[in-house]
């Protein structure tokens, strides 16, 4: 069993990386919102709970968000390990995070961090869309499908773009990164977990940097 998370900021790439190492080493890849969402669909106790919260419009809390990832991650997909991306997102969740693991004799083995230069991020941001059959992501700059307007991975001909992908949103969001998520670096530095990659470079490259890390890792296989 193999458990990371994957660091960096809004459109570092971690979502691309985490497919892919999910597709390669059969890690679960475990996004907040789509457990969110899967726990309120599944009308599990804490997906009740969280419903509750969304449905007034408010901010799901720390700990129902702990309790959705320790539902999940008691499932049988998740026996091989999993990868979290975009949690935990403050130092308190990062301490609740340790303590869930703790309790079901789990742990962290790595935490990759995707470093980026920022006022490259607004180029990129700005171009991405996304298949909307299956999430593959590209841009208009960096990374076009070969065929123009069909999906590589799945054949699908209809994509989407973010409404918050513009320069203004971005600058907050990165913004709230430093101010709340950046300090995780430190935090993971100081436990030994914490591992850089360059995601500057372009994709297959980090996806190579990424591979080399995880190969340093305890119970990942090629």
């Amino acid at each position: 069993m193999t458990n990371i998370i994957l660091l960096g900021p809004p459109g570092a790439g971690k979502g691309t990386q985490a497919r892919r190492i999910s597709e390669r080493h059969g890690l679960v890849q475990l996004s907040t919102g789509d457990m969110l969402r899967a726990a309120v669909a599944a009308g599990t106790e804490v997906g009740l709970r969280a419903k509750e919260v969304m449905e007034r419009g408010e901010l799901v809390s720390d700990e129902i968000v702990i309790g959705i990832i320790s539902e999940r991650i008691d499932a049988p997909d998740c026996e091989k390990g999993f990868i979290l991306d975009g949690f935990p997102r403050t130092l308190a969740q990062a301490d609740a995070l340790d303590r869930l693991l703790a309790a079901k004799s789990k742990w962290l083995d790595g935490v990759i961090e995707i470093r980026v230069d920022d006022e490259a991020l607004v180029a990129r941001i700005a171009g991405r869309f996304t298949c909307a059959k299956c999430g593959e992501g590209y841009n208009d700059t960096f990374k076009r499908p070969k065929v123009d307007g069909v999906c590589d991975k799945c054949g699908g001909t209809e994509f989407s773009r973010r409404a918050d992908d513009n320069e203004e949103t971005l600058r907050a969001r990165l913004l709230a990164y430093y101010k709340e998520t950046a300090p995780l670096i430190g935090y993971y530095y100081a436990k030994g977990l914490l591992h850089s990659v360059d995601g500057m470079a372009d994709i297959d490259a980090v996806s190579a940097e990424v591979e080399r890390v995880l190969g340093t890792l305890a119970g990942v296989s090629g």
